[in-house]
């Protein structure tokens, strides 16, 4: 059954008075600022996802660093799924498994940089079959095919028509990259468009998801707006943040967690190892990244008031979360794609005032592959038969019912190079989290609740054999109804793709 807490919330949460202002907006203010009965349209959909952003990073999830008060009061005013796990913690993986409610081995994003088929039903289709207005801003990251040489246009635009995956309206994004001043995005041609002089990135975006806001708000039809920020994801340099920003965090130790080690994991990929010039630069990345967020927050605020004056908080599906977390030296890794709680787990915000309940915990074990059916089922859409994720949209309106027994989680090779030896599966529940890695069997046993740095290794001990039994046969069955049959990477290569393009996914 669902767990969904208020009390426990008010116990632990921040509560921003200005902020719940927007949540606590009358009804019929929110009607004359529009124009129109809000309640006779179907609810507007505005999906903000940052990129590297881990739950552990933010204020209200209990860290006392970061300065996130806009999230905070977005806690405040919907629910909190606090088990919200990335099922491939990995950015494409991530998106795809989003748009289309399907694992990494079903959509076939395996690794980074590859292109995603367009034969799936993804949200932008349901969206725009329900006459919805799509938008779309920022990062994108399912076209390319090709490992690097981001910024040439046959990689950075993404042409109308299947390749958007049904966001067939407003479209002013990239497929990717990561720096953030002279940066550019582009809508119906490879032809790319400045924000501006001096511009950050996540403003420039805001500012343009706020015109759309502004133009949505006087049409009749309900919209669904897909936000993308790329922050805080690296590089951290002083020169990829706002010196306002920056100074916020000068003086921060930012140390090392309990869990550093000073040797790498063994598992971790080239993107996942720290040398020793790394290594002497993690608290000044931190210090960088909890920069990033501290705009983010802001520019999250900014997007609140706007929706806020222009009426649409009353009939709008607001949600906030993230692709994956960011490892910092944790258990000897940096960046992502791995099974630990810095990279896996993700916040996962939910805000609609008067049906989504103010203040509330959900500990549903929702992942990446729920969020898809959970949202069109709130929004009284339709779900796509093929979707493998579970509506929980019952935990987002405070009720109980069915949930997952655990989450799963998914790893096929390197971060963005077809290379052997970093394969695994896990699966997290709201105590446990199990994993096997592939290429020696090895396994993983922790308990979240008793040990949140995941220190310690339960596995081998006799008295978590009926644990270890219960998630080796989970975890089988979960495989086997997916038919993922754990291969190497360079076998997915092998056998699903042609020059990085997908050709199949486990179920054809």
């Amino acid at each position: 059954m669902s767990g969904c807490d208020r009390r426990d919330f008010l116990k632990t949460a921040a509560l921003g008075a200005a902020a719940m202002g927007v949540a606590a907006r009358p009804a019929a203010a929110a009607r004359a600022a529009t124009g129109k009965d809000a309640a006779a349209r179907r609810p507007n959909l505005i999906y903000v996802f940052a990129d590297q952003l881990g739950y552990s990073r933010c204020g209200y999830a209990g860290d006392e660093d970061a300065r996130t008060p806009n999230l905070d009061s977005l806690a405040a005013q919907g629910v909190n799924f606090r088990q919200a796990v990335s099922n491939t913690p990995v950015c494409a993986a991530h998106r795809a498994s989003l748009l289309t409610g399907k694992y990494a081995t079903s959509t076939g994003m395996v690794i980074n940089e590859l292109r995603i088929r367009t034969d799936h039903q993804c949200v932008g289709h349901v969206l725009t079959r329900a006459a919805y207005e799509t938008g779309y801003i920022g990062k994108w990251h399912l076209y390319a095919n090709e490992l690097g040489n981001h910024n040439d246009p046959k990689n950075s635009f993404v042409p109308p028509g299947p390749n958007r995956l049904g966001f067939d309206g407003y479209w002013a994004a990239y497929n990717f990259h990561h720096v953030y001043y002279r940066a550019y995005y582009h809508t119906d041609s490879p032809e790319k468009t400045s924000y501006g002089d001096g511009v950050y990135e996540p403003d420039g975006q805001t500012d343009l998801a706020i015109a759309f806001l502004e133009k949505a708000a006087k049409s009749e039809k309900p919209f669904g707006l897909f936000l993308s920020y790329g922050t805080p994801h690296d590089p951290w340099s002083p020169s990829n943040v706002p010196a306002t920003y920056r100074k916020m965090f000068q003086d921060a130790a930012l140390a090392n967690p309990p869990n550093y080690k000073p040797t790498n994991d063994p598992y971790a990929d080239g993107w996942g190892r720290l040398g020793p010039e790394q290594r002497k630069s993690l608290a000044s990345w931190r210090r960088q990244y909890y920069a990033m967020t501290a705009n983010l927050d802001w520019n999250l605020g900014r997007l609140l008031a706007a929706i806020d004056k222009a009426g649409l908080a009353e009939n709008t599906i607001l949600v906030f979360s993230s692709d994956h977390g960011e490892m910092f030296g944790a258990h000897g890794r940096r960046a992502k794609n791995i099974f630990y709680e810095e990279a896996a787990r993700v916040p996962l915000l939910v805000r609609w005032p008067g049906r989504v309940p103010a203040a509330t915990v959900c500990d549903a074990s929702i992942s990446t592959v729920d969020i898809m059916p959970t949202l069109l089922s709130l929004a009284g859409l339709e779900v796509p038969r093929d979707v493998e994720g579970m509506n929980l949209a019952h935990g987002a309106l405070g009720r109980t019912g069915p949930e997952p027994d655990a989450a799963f989680l998914q790893n096929n090779g390197a971060c963005a190079a077809w290379r052997d030896g970093h394969e695994w599966r896990a699966l997290r529940d709201k105590r446990y989290t199990y994993a096997i890695y592939r290429r020696d069997r090895a396994e993983r046993l922790f308990d979240n609740v008793a040990d949140p740095y995941q220190m310690t290794n339960l596995s081998a001990d006799p008295a978590h054999k009926a644990t270890m039994d219960r998630f080796r046969d989970m975890l089988a069955a979960r495989m086997a109804s997916l038919n993922d049959t754990f291969e190497t990477c360079t076998w997915y290569r092998d056998h699903w793709t042609k020059d990085r393009l997908i050709l199949r996914g486990a179920k054809g």
